[in-house]
């Protein structure tokens, strides 16, 4: 799995994941528990991975969809 995006906007989570799964992309949102700990006020960023088949997919779909400044950068 690749990271793909890393926010604690739990919007943009909602709004990336809509577009991965409509695009029928598998990805995982991880961290989102991390909410326990912090007390529920949004601190510790939630992280959305992709199979490392899927990234290029998932990141030129991010890119049409506007949310190209939001990619963490493509580490090979």
């Amino acid at each position: 799995m690749r990271e793909l995006v890393r926010t604690t906007d739990a919007v943009l989570v909602s709004a990336i994941e809509a577009l991965l799964k409509g695009a029928h992309i598998d990805h995982m949102v991880v961290d989102q528990n991390m909410s326990v700990l912090e007390g529920s006020i949004g601190i510790f960023p939630r992280r959305i991975l992709v199979g490392e088949d899927d990234v290029d997919a998932a990141r030129q779909l991010l890119q049409d969809a506007g949310f190209g400044h939001e990619l963490r950068p493509q580490v090979d």
